[in-house]
């Protein structure tokens, strides 16, 4: 029998490639065993082709944020986006989808990483690395140094941001 966490992740990309369809793009489920892409997509013009990978949360958790690795601080490309989809609870509220390029992506997990790594353990101890990495719509609570580049509202300009698929090549540094 499938897990919740397993039946969420499918409901995102199916979520994900109903959203894209809506919005007038040719899209399909990747193969299965596709490292690194859950959904291929392409223009009406065919000329415009990307890899898209779904993370899902189902709105419980106290950070708001999804489970990465470490090897999405290295997954990057003009042609490759992340789609984080937020099931809201209660489950009657219309789920949330940010599309953000991976380059994007891959800049948040790194310099979020290193700054929660410099923040002290609940018992004041030095933190661990580790492969593990959560992508947060505010990382306040681990940005004690500095200015936070990434505290609330950060994620906002790539809520419903399908447009970005669009652009022939996209930069980072520019949000929608």
């Amino acid at each position: 029998m499938p897990s919740q966490t397993s039946l969420t992740g499918v409901a995102g990309e199916h979520y994900v490639l109903c959203e894209l369809l809506r919005h007038g793009y040719v899209a399909a489920l990747a193969p299965v065993g596709l490292p690194s892409a859950d959904i291929v997509v392409t223009n009406m013009e065919r000329s415009r082709l990307c890899s898209i990978q779904v993370k899902t949360r189902r709105g419980i958790g106290a950070d708001g944020g999804w489970h990465m690795k470490s090897k999405h601080e290295e997954l990057t490309g003009d042609r490759y986006f992340y789609c984080f989809v937020d099931f809201h609870e209660p489950q009657k509220v219309r789920p949330s989808v940010y599309v953000v390029p991976a380059a994007v992506v891959a800049k948040v997990l790194h310099e979020a990483h290193q700054q929660w790594l410099k923040t002290p353990g609940k018992k004041g101890q030095a933190r661990k690395d580790g492969p593990m990495r959560r992508f947060l719509p505010d990382c306040s609570r681990t940005w004690t140094s500095g200015d936070n580049p990434y505290s609330a509202g950060w994620l906002e300009c790539y809520d419903d941001g399908w447009e970005i698929l669009r652009l022939e090549k996209t930069d980072p540094e520019r949000p929608l």
